[in-house]
Order: C-alpha cells, then sequence, then structure tokens
C-alpha cells in the first residue's frame, strides 16, 4: 500500500506535527475533558478529510501528527479544529468557562507545526538518480 493518498488530481502525502496549549497552558486537559478534546479532534479532523496518525493529550498541551490534504491549509485546519473543540468544550463543560482567567477563549494563540516527510539524504540521493535515469535516456 502506498503512503500517498489521492484526490481527484493529485497524489500527496503532506504529514505535519503540531503542538498547542490551552490559555496560560493550565493543566485542565484531564479525564472527561481530555476524552471530549480528543474526540472533538477526531471528528473535525475527518469532517475536513485530514487523517490523524497520532494524538497525544496531555494535561497541558496537544501533540497532533496528522496528514493533511493540500487543499486544506494549516491555518484553516488549526482554526477549525482550536475553533469548535473550545465551542464544544465550554459548552459541554461551563464550569470552565465561569473561571474569570478563561474569558471567552480556551486555547493560547498560536500554535506550533514542523513538516514531517522524506529526510534531506534521501530526497538528494532520488534526485541524482533521476538526472542520471534522464542521461541514460540520450
Amino acid at each position: 500500500m502506498s503512503r500517498f493518498m489521492k484526490l481527484s488530481h493529485v497524489l500527496w502525502h503532506c504529514q505535519y506535527r503540531i503542538v498547542w496549549v490551552p490559555k496560560f497552558r493550565y493543566r485542565v486537559l484531564k479525564g472527561i475533558v481530555a476524552e471530549e478534546v480528543f474526540n472533538c479532534i477526531q471528528v473535525f479532523s475527518g469532517r475536513l478529510g485530514c487523517h490523524i496518525v497520532q494524538v497525544n493529550v496531555q494535561p497541558d498541551h496537544i501533540h497532533l501528527l496528522v496528514k493533511i490534504p493540500p487543499k486544506v491549509s494549516i491555518s484553516e485546519f488549526m482554526g477549525i479544529v482550536k475553533g469548535r473543540t473550545a465551542i464544544r468544550v465550554f459548552k459541554k463543560f461551563p464550569y470552565l468557562k465561569e473561571r474569570p482567567y478563561w474569558g471567552n477563549h480556551f486555547w493560547a494563540d498560536g500554535y506550533c507545526v514542523d513538516t514531517v516527510g522524506l529526510d534531506e539524504e534521501m530526497i538528494r540521493k532520488y534526485v541524482i538518480y533521476q538526472e542520471r535515469k534522464e542521461r541514460e535516456k540520450k
């Protein structure tokens, strides 16, 4: 089975590692709150056509390894996941919203994103291999 995925006009393998934290990095992602956040990430990612590889919900941050199709930008993905999970969490656990430090925000601003792909050496070897193949054709 190929690691590439298919859309109508593209083969893709866009995998990202994303980390984000609750506001003030408070340790609130425990128990049923953590379960709800985990489930929300799964649901909203699926609706965007994204494929979760791994999710790790820690008390004060989330690590996510996800394959995002090229038609969905990282900022769009994170806006939807963070925004909708915050709405769901505040709706399901209203006591969290009552704390004066939350305001209307569950997540801290921003996130960390890193691409996960072929290593540089493998790509370099592939390019050299392609050059050789092209020369052999001539």
